[in-house]
């Protein structure tokens, strides 16, 4: 009985959006029943931690053929993304509940329900004990976020989402399933392995380097949730959907899946070793050079305060990505420890933006002079996240750049540490210019502001203290992730 209670992260989400679909008509219970969901989750997956740390677990759905089965497992990395989304969850839910109210947002049952939906889709993925299962909780995700993009059903919104489905779907079927029917081909099993799968199966000198590459080159570009360029203009395109739609994209589910799946394909379907060496490792590392600089360049230019963010997250997923092809055990706990500090920071700074567009109406950074001295909580917040993608001490991203710094260092990538410098100070050309903007220029518009409900400065705050408790404890995850290697 024990392994069924990795099904429950999974199930939970699944309940919950079908009681929202069907008691959303009882005004007095469905907040009640909103908040519930990611309580009972994170209490379940607490659990979970505990029995993870007394024996392995894993439970078997379906075999289809042998080595080919729809499977559940838990190791390290796993834990901390399925801790890392469901506390998010409850953050976001939080958050959503005020903003859409705010905003008069409608068919808030058909919100709420899809965004549970996507979480059990994330959920799955992290608890994906092989290929197969991951490729299906990663389509799941696509689709059940796709009418979280359309929400609003205007022609701006179908047509980027559209956009969404088509380099999302079109990436998996064309490179992330081909790559997985060649593993499958080449080893006989998608499983995930401590060591690697192929390494395990095959070692070093069964499989070529041509083999290899390319198989790297699929997972990469297939994963295109990662926003890797050039498969990366989906992500500003679905930023027409309600901001909580893109903290959701951006910090909770859709593009951390991406580069979660990113590190556990490298870690347990290669196998570090396997791949150290490999000449195309070091073009990858220049393609995810590229992408953190040339987004970061296109972030800089922009006004609309969600697209700066969109092309600032495609800049921030490159750096845990290129993190993971150092292709060390310190490195992976870097890539981890980016991932959460990523995400943590920029839901922070999504929160922010829904919660400046909802009491002004100003979605312009040019329109946002002075406004800090009027919304005080929701400004210190989005300088909180700002500066703690920028690296900060006393701030979550400080550890993780630090961390992919020192592996850098360790690997004498030096091309590696050049990119993080040019991408530091232009995280500081786009940040800094805005916390500057809405503290010290002087505000001279009369319009009046609407006041925020209290649901959605306490998602702020919430943020904000985990940003600094991510640097104060970092030594919990750094800790999990070393069990693995």
């Amino acid at each position: 009985m024990s392994e069924l209670i990795l099904i429950l992260p999974i199930i939970l989400p699944l309940i919950t959006a079908l009681i929202i679909k069907f008691l959303w008509k009882f005004e007095r219970i469905r907040y009640l029943i909103l908040i519930a969901g990611p309580i009972l989750n994170i209490y379940y997956i607490s659990k979970i931690l505990t029995q993870f740390n007394a024996i392995p677990i894993k439970l078997d759905l379906i075999t289809i053929l042998s080595g080919l089965n729809i499977s559940l497992g838990i190791e390290p990395i796993s834990m901390i993304f399925l801790l890392m989304v469901n506390c998010l969850w409850l953050i976001a839910t939080i958050y959503s509940v005020g903003y859409m109210l705010s905003n008069n947002e409608k068919r808030l049952d058909n919100f709420f329900m899809f965004f549970s939906i996507s979480i059990a889709c994330a959920n799955g993925a992290a608890l994906a004990d092989n290929l197969l299962t991951l490729f299906i909780f990663y389509e799941l995700l696509t689709l059940s976020t796709y009418p979280l993009v359309t929400h609003k059903g205007d022609e701006l919104s179908k047509k980027s989402g559209r956009t969404y489905l088509l380099i999302l779907l079109g990436t998996s079927l064309c490179f992330f399933l081909p790559a997985i029917s060649y593993v499958y081909f080449l080893s006989g099993s998608l499983d995930f392995i401590e060591n690697g799968l192929l390494m395990t199966t095959m070692g070093v000198n069964s499989i070529s380097n041509l083999q290899l590459s390319i198989l790297l080159v699929l997972f990469i570009f297939g994963i295109s949730k990662a926003a890797i360029m050039p498969f990366h203009s989906w992500l500003p395109a679905a930023m027409v959907a309600p901001t909580p739609v893109s903290a959701l994209l951006h910090a909770v589910a859709v593009v951390k899946v991406g580069v979660f799946s990113i590190i556990k394909v490298i870690v347990y379907t290669f196998g570090i070793d396997l791949l150290f060496d490999l000449t195309i490792v070091d073009l990858l590392i220049i393609l995810c050079g590229f992408t953190i600089i040339a987004s970061s360049i296109i972030a800089i230019k922009q006004d609309n305060l969600k697209k700066l963010l969109a092309y600032s997250t495609i800049s921030q997923l490159s750096y845990v990505i290129i993190a993971i092809l150092i292709l060390t055990p310190s490195a992976i706990i870097a890539a981890t420890l980016h991932l959460i500090a990523h995400a943590i920071s920029k839901i922070t700074l999504f929160f922010a933006a829904g919660a400046i567009y909802t009491s002004t109406g100003y979605t312009k950074i040019s329109e946002m002079d002075g406004i800090g001295s009027r919304l005080k909580i929701v400004m210190i917040g989005f300088s909180i996240g700002a500066l703690s993608l920028i690296g900060m001490p006393i701030l979550g991203g400080f550890i993780s750049k630090w961390y992919i710094v020192e592996s850098a260092l360790d690997a004498n990538r030096w091309f590696i540490i050049l990119v993080i410098v040019i991408s530091t100070l232009l995280n500081i050309g786009y940040f800094i210019p805005i916390i500057y903007k809405v503290f010290f220029v002087k505000n001279t518009s009369k319009k009046a502001l609407k006041k925020l409900p209290i649901t959605i400065n306490l998602a702020i705050f919430s943020c904000c203290i985990l940003i600094i408790l991510l640097f104060l404890f970092p030594n919990f995850f750094i800790e999990v992730i070393k069990n693995e290697f």
